[in-house]
């Protein structure tokens, strides 16, 4: 098969780069040069430039549509940069895809668009309200609404990422930030005893959750987590136990917040996420 991979320099696009392209044609869309991973078709366009899809494969058979603002932190000032990476060339993207004849097309969004709180969270889960979604978040449930009315075209899945880790990612995203602030011995801070609730998933597991999704046919939505359920207070004394410096906390007032994934869809179709924490965990210290 063809298949064409954006934000191809990002945390699961360069590994879904690595592990596709041992199997199949691979196109790799980024906005920068990078490590590159021989026998791959490297296209550079900056997203929040103007583009063109000239530049891309006349046919493509899957798309892996990975891309997303770097810059996401930055509203309003950078308000602008992530509409045009998260919103327009989702929008142009889904265009070319239906000239290109793509079968198959996979989106990336986010579990942040969940209302908090759930024992767990499944598919069907209540969604933030608009109005207190946020910038970025607004960004990335607009781009599912845009891919969903191409379902009728071509088979489409939505992706939603719950905090996924790995090495190359970047330290001020919340896993490495934790590793971090627990070695320089830097206030973590925890509503309630335990702080935040999670299901991190490893990025080689998400790369095979993408694999799994790309030989299912019809059109769907999927968590994609960890089978793990951890505290940031538990995440921060299983890094102490790595490099050996013990976490300060600073407990504030509240009830801590649960944001854990129901991946039993996805288990469905055989996926299991294979990367436990303490593995993982090792790669970022």
């Amino acid at each position: 098969m063809k298949v064409l991979i954006t934000g191809a320099n990002g945390l699961l696009g360069s590994e879904a780069v690595k592990y596709f392209s041992a199997i199949h044609e691979v196109h790799a869309l980024c906005h920068r040069l990078g490590n590159c991973q021989e026998g791959v078709s490297y296209h550079y366009l900056d997203f929040a430039e103007e583009w063109s899809i000239s530049k891309l494969p006349e046919r493509v058979d899957v798309i892996l549509h990975l891309a997303q603002s770097s810059k996401f932190r930055e509203f309003p000032d950078q308000a602008l940069d992530v509409f045009s990476v998260n919103i327009a060339s989702t929008a142009k993207i889904l265009e070319y895809a239906r000239t290109a004849g793509c079968q198959k097309f996979i989106f990336a969004s986010s579990g942040g668009i969940y209302e908090s709180g759930a024992a767990l969270i499944d598919e069907n889960s209540p969604i933030v309200p608009h109005g207190q979604l946020g910038y970025y978040l607004a960004s990335k449930l607009s781009g599912e609404l845009l891919v969903r009315s191409y379902a009728g075209i071509m088979d489409v899945s939505i992706l939603r990422l719950f905090f996924m880790y790995g090495r190359a990612q970047r330290r001020s995203m919340l896993l490495p930030r934790l590793v971090d602030n627990v070695r320089a011995g830097s206030l973590i801070q925890l509503q309630g005893d335990e702080g935040l609730v999670i299901n991190p998933v490893h990025v080689s597991d998400a790369v095979s959750a993408l694999e799994c999704i790309m030989q299912q046919p019809g059109s769907s939505t999927f968590n994609i987590a960890g089978s793990e359920v951890v505290s940031l207070r538990q995440l921060a004394l299983q890094i102490s136990a790595k490099v050996g410096v013990k976490p300060v906390f600073d407990y504030v007032p509240g009830v801590h917040t649960r944001l854990v994934a129901d991946i039993s869809a996805l288990r469905a179709l055989g996926w299991i996420p294979k990367v436990g924490l303490p593995d993982g965990l090792e790669e970022l210290v």
